[in-house]
């Protein structure tokens, strides 16, 4: 049915900020459940980073002078990237407390309903779509590569291992799947800790190994970056994909903004996690410095012979909770992408009473776990599986540096030059990185183009078939006011009782209000027109959750109002109407929904095979009753034919 839970509107009261700034031991606390969440998948990096930039393929020797090369384009990736760009700029630009992709388009977007094809402002919010899409792709490659390459840590250990490697990676990630309906509350308490014996352990490997050679330290001079390229060339500029390694992760500083707050995760940054994979990447230079044959696998040749077995398992433990904020930011994506109105209703369950940002879809839990396991077996190793990975983040990061110029215009109000002059600091260094990820497409980079693709298909399909479907819909309805003025009140039998039609127009008449009308030949004694809003907010106040405004005859106008970080609760949030002196008694309520069924045609609009993709995922879209969680036995449903 088409209900208004897709129609977003802007933002229409001032939100105050969702954290109040954190100090003493509760900043503390915030800071280290923030280890646990945003820095699992950039924490894991170092078991396969550092190793990739020296495979076989770019044909880069492990000599004195690349080895320090390579280590100061890491040092300075992880600071101009991650620290500058990300920590001390994009966070800024959060969506009233939450940030990521697709509150960062949400924002781009707001205050204009309509998007007009061909604009600046619609093309930014299509590149912001697909960066959307492509975390998906993502989220799909991240708890392979990790797991795979932290069980690979066995066959270090001993060769024996060596044949299970593979179906161990496809138990413990089939295992990860499997747990996500009972919610990740409880285990969410201890990934900080966990997360920070890995910070501590990674950082206490490369100390053992800096002290043996203390020259790798000059690698902090940007000289050997710049000689690293000017000496390799081509074959410099490849590695720069490898390398790229080292920051992928950063995405989930912005996106996961709104569960810690800007500070936290600043701090945890600056005082955990950046210190200890500086240690560790110094560290496995040094390494190399020493045992040029070790580059097979630098990460676990750094750990005695005794702490191989330990070092797996805390590894593996690392790489699932990694896989976890993933996965659950997969939950969250897709739930904001539904409130916007740019993906189906799909049934979400809540997996803890106090986090509203912790939940559960099984469809796409599902999918990601088919595409992770044969991403697994497909690939069979971390090494070629590091092909396949980074493309994807190098295009979000490229379309957040575009974005990020967008809000220094228009939301921050910074003069040309400086917008111009951060941007173009910024792109230069995503370019690089982007350029030198594209030459993976043939080796597996076009994976997650592909999934991102598609993904950017259903979105602008269900967008633009949800806009064509109200078109229809809307053509020849008649006003609210007009109908009401001209019903024959005396012609039509009132009963008692009160019936609430769901539409997403509030100021025209229902489909569904006129089919009862038409056929049953009734009104109820009291009629409640309610439209379902979404917000280009992260939230709504209570206090701005509903209106109400009265009519002539018994009729009532209803909206309420979320923001597309929030779930729909109808039967939750209808006695707010007693504020508003509209007492209700929700078990006497009968709701009238309207449900179409679609025919694709000709006519001009979308093409013949998108309306048919758009009427399958109407099909397989989750109930209004059910998604505005409306009880079914008070729930009628009245059915339309559309040509679209």
């Amino acid at each position: 049915m088409h209900m208004s839970h897709n129609e977003v509107q802007p933002l229409e009261f001032q939100l105050p900020p969702r954290h109040p700034a954190p100090t003493g031991k509760h900043l503390l606390y915030l800071a280290l459940g923030a280890l646990g969440v945003v820095y699992g998948d950039i924490g894991t990096s170092p078991l396969y980073a550092f190793r990739e930039s020296f495979h076989a393929s770019y044909g880069i020797i492990t000599s004195k002078d690349n080895i320090l090369g390579v280590l100061s384009l890491i040092f300075w990736a992880l600071i101009l990237v991650i620290s500058v760009k990300y920590a001390a700029f994009v966070m800024r630009a959060d969506n009233h407390g939450e940030g990521g992709i697709l509150a960062l388009t949400a924002l781009i977007g707001a205050r204009r309903r309509v998007l007009i094809p061909g604009t600046v402002r619609w093309a930014l919010v299509m590149l912001g779509l697909f960066g959307t899409a492509l975390l998906y792709g993502d989220g799909m490659i991240t708890p392979a590569i990790s797991v795979l390459s932290a069980v690979e840590g066995l066959s270090i250990a001993t060769p024996l291992f060596t044949p299970y490697v593979v179906p161990l990676t496809v138990m413990i990630l089939v295992a990860l799947f499997l747990f996500q309906s009972r919610g990740t509350e409880r285990v969410g308490r201890v990934f900080g800790p966990i997360t920070l014996v890995w910070f501590a352990t990674i950082a206490v490997l490369g100390v053992t190994w800096i002290v043996r050679q203390p020259d790798v330290l000059r690698a902090v001079s940007p000289y050997y970056a710049f000689e690293f390229f000017w000496v390799n060339g081509w074959r410099g500029f490849m590695v720069l994909g490898s390398v790229f390694l080292v920051v992928t992760g950063g995405e989930a500083l912005y996106a996961d903004m709104g569960h810690f707050g800007r500070a936290p995760i600043r701090l945890a940054w600056f005082a955990v996690v950046l210190p200890a994979l500086l240690l560790n990447y110094f560290g496995q230079g040094a390494l190399l410095l020493q045992h040029p044959e070790a580059v097979e696998n630098p990460f676990y040749q750094m750990a005695p012979n005794w702490a191989l077995i330990p070092l797996v398992i805390i590894a593996t433990a690392a790489t699932v909770i990694a896989s976890q904020a993933l996965i659950t930011g997969a939950f969250s994506l897709t739930m904001q992408a539904v409130q916007l109105g740019y993906l189906p209703r799909v049934t979400i369950t809540h997996t803890s009473a106090e986090e509203i940002g912790q939940v559960y879809i099984a469809s796409v839990n599902w999918i990601l776990m088919v595409a992770c396991v044969a991403l697994v077996l497909a690939f069979g190793s971390s090494s070629n599986l590091a092909a396949a990975y980074g493309v994807a983040v190098t295009t979000t990061m490229v379309i957040t540096t575009l974005l990020l110029f967008r809000i220094e215009r228009t939301r921050w109000r910074w003069p040309l030059w400086a917008a111009l002059g951060s941007t173009f600091f910024f792109l230069i260094i995503d370019v690089a990185f982007w350029g030198a990820n594209l030459l993976k497409i043939p080796a597996g980079g076009w994976f997650p183009l592909l999934a991102g693709a598609g993904v950017m298909t259903l979105m602008t399909t269900w967008r633009r078939g949800r806009n064509l479907l109200a078109q229809r819909l809307r053509t020849g309805v008649q006003r609210l006011d007009n109908f009401i003025a001209h019903l024959n009140f005396d012609q039509i039998t009132r009963v008692p009782g009160t019936a609430i039609f769901m539409y997403s127009d509030p100021e025209g008449v229902p489909p569904a209000l006129l089919l009862n009308l038409r056929h049953n030949k009734v009104l109820h004694e009291h009629v409640i027109l309610l439209s379902v809003s979404t917000l280009e907010a992260p939230r709504v106040p209570l206090t701005h959750r509903m209106t109400v405004q009265k009519l002539n005859h018994g009729f009532y106008r209803m909206a309420l109002h979320y923001g597309f970080m929030e779930t729909s609760n109808v039967m939750r949030d209808l006695p707010l109407a007693c504020d508003h002196g509209l007492p209700l008694d929700l078990k006497e309520v009968s709701f009238f929904l309207g449900s179409e069924r679609m025919i694709a045609t000709a006519r001009p609009g979308m093409a013949i095979w998108r309306e048919k993709l758009f009427i399958l995922m109407s099909r397989n879209a989750t109930n209004a009753a059910t998604f505005f969680a409306l009880p079914p036995e008070q729930v009628v449903e009245l059915g339309t034919l559309i040509e679209l």
